[in-house]
């Protein structure tokens, strides 16, 4: 794991741990990155519930009652996804916040529309509050799948508790 993403995961680990909360991640291109930088600090049995990878339409549907409407209507890469994504990961863990993201991360699978690079993510409070985020980034697989991974931690610290950093 990069310096930045255990740095970014240790700062998220001491905040939830501070104020006695939970998450949890629902994911697709990342494929459980978020989550193995999560669970790479030691102790993050405290604030972790857990996560799902889900990378199939149906599997969106089953595990993380993502709506075949929403699918339709925005397809799998939308933030409309990517929220129903992140609430289904909170109920289903019964967490304080949850993270979500669905994207092409390449080589394949964009289209015109929406490239390889395209990112949404879904960031969710049990209290009700959420926000969603596009992003266009590039480079190769990895490379997508690790600035996806930064940018949801770094998104996670603003939107749950209000840091904002520089560095990403």
């Amino acid at each position: 794991m990069s310096d930045q993403l255990a740095q970014l995961s240790q700062l998220l680990g001491h905040h939830l741990r501070q104020s006695q909360a939970t998450l949890t991640t629902a994911e697709s291109c990342t494929g459980g990155g978020i989550a193995k930088a999560i669970t790479d600090v030691s102790g993050c049995s405290d604030y972790f519930e857990g996560g799902i990878v889900t990378y199939s339409e149906r599997c969106k549907q089953r595990y993380l009652g993502v709506l075949p409407d929403t699918l339709r209507q925005h397809g799998v890469v939308s933030e409309a996804v990517a929220q129903e994504m992140a609430e289904g990961a909170c109920l289903a863990f019964s967490a304080h916040y949850a993270i979500s993201v669905t994207g092409y991360a390449g080589p394949g699978g964009g289209t015109e529309d929406k490239p390889v690079g395209t990112v949404c993510f879904g960031f969710v409070s049990a209290q009700g509050s959420s926000t969603t985020h596009t992003c266009h980034f590039s480079g190769s697989r990895e490379t997508i799948r690790q600035q996806s991974v930064t940018f949801a931690l770094a998104t996670a610290l603003e939107t749950f508790f209000k840091i904002k950093l520089d560095t990403v």
